[in-house]
């Protein structure tokens, strides 16, 4: 019955649904879930699909020459009913062509240029004067149809890009690079083709490849990347592979290369040219970083109790760079508590990576972060993007089409492990500041719902990205509780983990773990322009204690508190969850149980930052 289901009948529903306060769907979603590739029980149909990828990689350069090159052969299967009769190739860094990401200067020659491209052994039509997007559609000679596979193999080259973005010359022998390689876009159940530009500011889709990656890079270079270091004996001298495999185990950090060692320039294999042989399975891409004066620390940490699995956790940095001598241990803390506490599950790989670079910046295993003096803030960036192992990387979200997914996660994340790091008040002080502040002071009549996606956000894209959703989720953790919410996000984690989830699996999937009905607080939090503003509009006292009139201007189902000052002077606070908000989302009354006569009244907020605190308290004639 449902497969037979029209698009216009499915939107004649969504207008319906719209006035039940109920999470609405646009058509392309609503007939994912009509085909049941998607499921109301908030895990995948049961015909759920997701095509996949098999990559061997093998790249070259000699710094300070800018030039790389590549050759990839790719194993691309299609997993999914349709057949392709084209392949849509990603090419990222020809964003650099145009002009890089914050208002960097056009480079040109960043842009890929395919030396030779086969597909299933005959060479496909290329031209690249015209291939200088993010996207490039390559027809097939013959389609590749459903459940089958085809080989491409790829000979391309580049000039890395000057600056200081995601990826590029970091100096004028130290090099990171994302993106660097064509791939074949993700073809999913609800869009087909991912075919969104990247302009540098929205961040990225992939599909779960496996990867093999090589890295050939002059003697003295060391290579750091997505995966798993497959030939230390071969690339390194045997002190210094000693030292990389004693850190595997030891929870101190030990500087497998120190400033004196690069100097003496005796760490790596003293051939002409070295291979550095990485590996990697199930994962949405990788990067690499190459140098030849980074320090290399490392050490490791138990994330997983019950497997006794240790992780591996290493820094590449410039030796005068204070903070970065910091960020193994940094690095250990942030795997441990989120392995431990929340999201509580076991950090899902075998190492993670903190580069010195510009970008502030996750990728599957590495980090690329700038170098900064303050160690307070140094360690609140490494937390944001280490937590993004999580969302987008264990959860294979949709960051350049539903940037909450991810962002939101990560700011929330950031906020509950500062909390453990520095306690309540500066962790609280510091989020408000960086996370509520812009967006508390509106315009709010501008606002985007959440909701909206991330390429049509017309105002404050950044806070639709992180600020107000992290808010939505801490305001649901507030009111199911932290056991409750813990055991609704694994609900979600554990049915979308190395998938593809979409805003309304993380709707369903939260409300079936929870068990509750939360259709109106995700209606509340992501369909609506609301804002934050209550106002406490009386307070009447009654037989056993006070009433209290309270009005949701702005709209957000929020938490509050009730803070009480007594006429004797003491005082007391009386915490609202957002469920008070369930049945009535702009009028409700609180009541307040006392014997004693009460001097004022202020609601509070905290984080949950009131556009205006003028109206927020009752003073007694």
């Amino acid at each position: 019955m449902l497969k037979s289901i029209s698009l216009s009948t499915i939107f004649c529903l969504a207008l319906v649904y719209a006035s039940a306060q109920t999470p609405t769907m646009p058509p392309e979603i609503a007939q994912a879930y009509a085909k049941n590739t998607r499921s109301s029980s908030g895990k995948p149909g049961k015909k759920y699909w997701q095509n996949h990828g098999r990559y061997n990689i093998s790249v070259s350069m000699t710094p300070p020459d800018r030039t790389i090159k590549g050759v990839e052969d790719i194993t691309y299967f299609n997993n999914s009913p349709d057949t392709l009769h084209s392949l849509n190739m990603k090419l990222i860094v020809n964003v650099h062509a145009g002009g890089g990401r914050g208002g960097a200067a056009a480079t040109p020659d960043a842009a890929i240029k395919v030396d030779n491209i086969q597909i299933k052994g005959a060479k496909a039509d290329w031209d690249n004067s015209t291939a200088i997007t993010t996207n490039q559609m390559v027809g097939l000679n013959s389609p590749l149809m459903p459940h089958d596979s085809l080989k491409l193999n790829i000979t391309w080259h580049y000039q890395l890009s000057k600056g200081r973005g995601r990826d590029g010359v970091l100096d004028s022998t130290t090099f990171y690079l994302a993106y660097f390689y064509p791939r074949v876009s993700v073809y999913d159940d609800y869009k087909g083709w991912d075919i969104q530009p990247h302009t540098g500011g929205l961040e990225f889709y992939n599909d779960f490849n496996d990867y093999s990656l090589e890295v050939t890079v002059p003697k003295n270079y060391i290579v750091w990347a997505t995966g798993t270091l497959r030939n230390p004996d071969q690339v390194l001298q045997p002190d210094f592979a000693r030292k990389l495999q004693e850190s595997m185990t030891s929870d101190s950090t030990i500087h497998i290369a120190t400033a004196q060692d690069l100097a003496n320039k005796n760490i790596t294999a003293q051939n002409a040219t070295n291979m550095w042989l990485w590996t990697s399975t199930n994962i949405s891409d990788v990067a690499l970083a190459v140098s030849d004066h980074y320090d290399w620390d490392a050490a490791s940490v138990l994330v997983d109790d019950k497997a006794k699995r240790r992780v591996s956790v290493q820094a590449a940095f410039a030796d005068a760079s204070e903070d970065f001598h910091h960020y193994v241990q940094f690095a250990r803390n942030s795997l441990d508590w989120f392995s431990h506490n929340l999201p509580g599950v076991p950090y899902p790989f075998p190492k993670t990576t903190s580069v010195q670079g510009f970008a502030d910046m996750e990728y599957p295993m590495m980090v690329n972060d700038s170098h900064v003096t303050d160690l307070v803030f140094a360690q609140l960036v490494q937390d944001h993007e280490i937590a993004h192992t999580y969302f987008p990387f264990f959860m294979g979200t949709n960051e350049s089409r539903y940037a909450f997914m991810d962002e939101g996660w990560a700011t929330t994340f950031e906020l509950l492990i500062g909390t453990a790091e520095r306690g309540k008040k500066v962790a609280d002080e510091f989020y408000k500041k960086f996370r509520v502040t812009r967006w508390i002071n509106g315009p709010h009549e501008k606002e985007n719902p959440i909701i909206t996606p991330s390429p049509e956000v017309t105002f404050g894209s950044g806070n639709n990205a992180y600020g107000k959703p992290s808010l939505s989720y801490l305001a649901l953790k507030d009111m199911l509780g932290d056991d409750l919410f813990k055991k609704a996000l694994h609900t979600y984690m554990n049915n979308w983990n190395g998938k593809h989830p979409i805003p309304w699996d993380y709707f369903n999937s939260m409300k079936k773990g929870s068990g509750k009905n939360l259709d109106w607080f995700f209606y509340n939090w992501f369909f609506t322009k609301y804002y934050i503003d209550l106002g406490l509009e009386k307070a009447e006292k009654t037989s056993g204690g006070y009433t209290l009139a309270i009005k949701n201007i702005g709209g957000f189902a929020v938490p509050f508190d009730v803070n009480v000052t007594y006429a004797d002077g003491t005082t007391d606070t009386f915490h609202q969850t957002p469920i008070v908000w369930e049945n009535d989302q702009k009028n409700i009354s609180v009541d307040i149980k006392t014997i004693k006569d009460v001097k004022s009244i202020t609601l509070d907020g905290g984080i949950f930052m009131d556009a205006n605190v003028k109206d927020n308290t009752w003073t007694a004639n």
